[in-house]
């Protein structure tokens, strides 16, 4: 059984099929979530990893893009790999990360519509904050959310995680018009 990857045109529709081998999309799937797992870890290093470790959504994203289940399962691979290499990270990629690339992947494949492309991904991400704040009683981000609800919080996350979506948004779009001018149409190889 063969996978299917849509390229996609500049604006947004599907433009052409790419047939990936069932073992190809697994091979992807497991190497962008080690990938991910890496980055998550590097939240171990204080400053500079805490930077590093934001990235862990980008290889969630490209998973899910690939196909909604080698995102899932990578989601759940890296998961399963932070409780090796790092599990104080765990919770943290599960709630705010990459929940965030799952559901911005899952968001781009399937709608791509502008508002719900940005609000959706950011309400997943907020649920993810407050189930972690508030029901596992995990600090994050230490001194700006704290395990105390209070109604500065509560506005806080929402424009925290709306702001955090618009820029893996905005981020996202610039890298996949760049990579698409890199790449050389079939008539400009034709030609040649």
């Amino acid at each position: 059984m063969k996978r299917i990857f849509y390229a996609l045109n500049n604006d947004g529709k599907k433009a052409a099929q790419v047939h990936y081998p069932k073992t190809v999309t697994v091979m992807i799937g497991s190497l962008l979530g080690a990938i991910a797992a890496l980055l998550q870890s590097a939240g171990l290093f204080a400053g500079i990893g805490y930077a590093v470790s934001m990235f862990s959504t980008a290889p969630i994203l490209l998973a899910t893009m690939f196909s909604l289940r080698t995102g899932f399962l990578t989601y759940i691979l890296t998961g399963l790999l932070l409780v090796i290499l790092q599990p104080t990270e765990v919770l943290i990629f599960l709630f705010t990360t990459g929940l965030l690339g799952v559901s911005l992947g899952m968001t781009l494949k399937r709608i791509n519509k502008a508002l719900f492309l940005l609000f959706f991904p950011s309400a997943i991400l907020s649920i993810g904050i407050f189930l972690l704040l508030y029901v596992f009683r995990y600090p994050i981000s230490g001194w700006v959310f704290s395990l105390n609800m209070n109604m500065s919080i509560i506005l806080l996350v929402p424009v925290f995680s709306l702001l955090y979506s618009w820029i893996w948004v905005t981020g996202y779009k610039k890298v996949l018009k760049r990579v698409k001018r890199s790449i050389p149409t079939r008539t400009a190889i034709d030609e040649k």
